[in-house]
Parts: C-alpha cells; structure tokens; sequence
C-alpha cells in the first residue's frame, strides 16, 4: 500500500538578515492512511517546520513531498488551497476562532470556500458539532465557551470537510490536564473513524496517545518508533480521578 504521505530529503532553510537557519536539515519520512503519529522534540526541533509543510502552509527549500499520489512541490497554489480545504483538517493550539462568529459558523466557514449551500453547510456543521458533544453550544460565540469547549469547536472544524488527513499543532497546550484527557479522547475516536493523525507535542504523555512516535533534534529525524504501549483516554481519566500525574 502506497503511503498517503511520503517525504524525501525535505529541508528548510530561512534567511534572517545575514544569519542562514536550517530549520530542517533532511527528513524522510513515510506515513500510511489511518496511521496516528505523534511529532515530539524540543523547541527548535523543526517540528513545527516540518507541520507546516505537511499541512502545506509552507513550502520546502529542498527535497519532495507526495501527498496521496500527487507532487506538492509543483502544485500551484490554488491546487494548495484546495488540498489544504478538502485533503487536510488543521488543529491548532490557539484554537483560531473568529470571536464574532457562532460555534456553527466558526465550523461552517471551511464549506463556503467548497461552494456548499449556506443551508447544507450549517447542516453539516450542526452535524459535527453534535459529534464533539456540542449540539447545545451552536449559537454560543468563542468568548462564551470554555477552553475545552472552543478546542472542541476547532476540532468539528477541522472534522467538517471530511479529510483524511488531521494535522493537530499542540492541541492540548492551552487545557488542563482533565481537559486534556477529553481532547485526547476525541482524537481517539476520529482515528477509530479511519482518519489519520499528525500530532505534534512536546508532552510526553500526550504523545503517548499516539501509535508511532517521530522524535525530532536539530532539523533531523532521531527516532521514529512504534509506541507498544499506547494510552487510551480510559486509562488517562482513570489516571487523572486517582491522583496521578497524566500530564507532565
């Protein structure tokens, strides 16, 4: 089976004024549909770098990048704009809501650029929202929700489009630790609905939810390992109601 990712000698390389930063030096780096990975390592890492031009917010200075079959590096950027919109769903740390926006429009928004009618899109975003376990949140702006809850509404975002692809930049890094645990289990569920996971984290024990963990140092690959001992959300809210540190 092909890989619905696959990344060959991928380098980044920033100019600031006369100082040259390799940002990534050269990553190679193969993943397979349905696969749940965690990208873990300090800051300065690249995985950040190496986020971005999975999601193709970024483009690479260097090296390829095969996105289900299809060469990103001599895609156009409508061709960008649209992988990002129907192939990739985006979590960010920031949750990157629009405060004027209802929970459904936040969620509905992606379908506007999709040409969807405004009736099959609030449909649809109503849809999602329900699934997070926010169908009685819809008409409640960012500013009236809790952390937990616009991190919720940022994933039926992500999930609205149907993508196969969710790329989740430090998703718990503004929760928590018992908010944590139910973002956590939320992603376990929309990796049992076949999608695949992009998590980046420098939380060990939020990695741990992962099934392949990719560490990162100085712009290279240090260890790519699968994760015999994954934690489910079970076990992390069992953890956290006897007292144990879930989070480090």
């Amino acid at each position: 089976m092909k890989p619905v990712i696959s990344i060959s000698k991928l380098r980044k390389t920033y100019i600031m004024g006369s100082e040259v930063i390799h940002a990534l030096k050269s990553i190679s780096l193969d993943i397979h549909k349905n696969e749940y990975v965690a990208l873990m390592g300090p800051s300065g890492s690249g995985k950040s770098t190496l986020m971005n031009l999975l999601g193709c917010l970024d483009t690479p200075s260097e090296g390829q990048y095969v996105l289900n079959g299809e060469s990103v590096e001599e895609m156009t950027d409508n061709e960008l704009a649209s992988i990002r919109n129907k192939e990739i769903g985006f979590v960010f740390q920031t949750f990157n809501l629009l405060p004027k926006y209802s929970s459904l429009e936040n969620v509905a928004l992606p379908l506007v650029y999709a040409g969807m009618s405004k009736r099959k899109r609030l449909e649809r975003a109503d849809e999602v929202l329900t699934d997070v376990g926010l169908g009685d949140r819809v008409d409640h702006k960012p500013n009236e929700l809790s952390g937990g809850q616009r991190q919720r509404v940022a994933i039926a975002r992500a999930l609205v489009n149907k993508p196969s692809i969710i790329l989740a930049d430090e998703p718990t890094g503004n929760l928590d630790t018992k908010t944590s645990v139910e973002i956590m289990g939320i992603f376990e569920e929309i990796h049992k609905q076949g999608n695949t996971i992009i998590l980046v984290t420098h939380e060990p024990d939020i990695a741990a939810h992962a099934h392949r963990i990719v560490r990162l140092r100085d712009g290279l690959v240090e260890s790519d390992e699968r994760n015999d001992n994954v934690i489910t959300a079970s076990d992390s809210t069992h953890r956290y109601l006897s007292g144990e540190n879930v989070i480090e």
